[in-house]
């Protein structure tokens, strides 16, 4: 009894002072970090979208005839607001993509949105819209912001987690390398400008 004590207690210690030293811990901190950071970019995504309904009812009131433009930023919004975002997300490339191609979709319909008045003077001076559309914009600064730290948490847990021995214990956790965020096909492209 006495030697099954002490050979448990030497299996523990041994295991303790190899994970200790396999990166174990540090892959779950910086596990975690990725998890905390993308959940900055949903909250600042959520913020977004809790605004746009405002910004597009008082664009409603002046821009009748726009009709279409609002409709595309009512979908995009549905359209985001309907994909179950967690975890997975961030370990499926697929999901992964979809979602960002979602919130692409957002950010291009809100920029057509915002283009739309500036065909309305009356609309650009009212108060309310104004109030709306600098919190809009600094929330649109806020999810460069918060996708700024996921790439630099992604990168951190990614970087540390291929290398050795490191990406050994990552293999024998499951721990897979995070999907980061693309640019959109269309971000090459020099944008358009015209002041007709």
């Amino acid at each position: 009894m006495n030697f099954m004590k002490k050979s448990a207690l030497a299996i523990t210690l041994a295991s303790t002072l190899v994970f200790s030293g396999c990166g174990y811990n540090t892959l779950q901190v910086k596990d975690e970090a990725v998890v905390a950071s993308w959940a900055e970019v949903q909250n600042q995504y959520q913020r977004r979208a809790d605004l746009v309904p405002n910004l597009v009812n008082v664009v409603k009131g002046y821009a009748k005839h726009e009709e279409q433009v609002l409709t595309q930023v009512t979908q995009a919004r549905a359209n985001v607001a309907g994909l179950k975002v967690d975890k997975e997300v961030l370990e499926d490339p697929a999901l992964f993509e979809k979602y960002q191609q979602a919130q692409a979709q957002m950010s291009s319909a809100l920029s057509r949105l915002l283009a739309v008045t500036e065909n309305y003077p009356d609309l650009k001076a009212n108060e309310q819209f104004r109030d709306l559309q600098v919190q809009l914009e600094g929330t649109e600064n806020r999810i460069a912001v918060a996708r700024n730290r996921y790439i630099s948490s992604v990168q951190d847990f990614n970087s540390y987690s291929r290398q050795f021995p490191q990406v050994m214990t990552a293999k024998v956790i499951g721990m897979k390398t995070k999907e980061n965020f693309s640019a959109d096909a269309a971000a090459q492209n020099a944008p358009q400008v015209s002041f007709d």
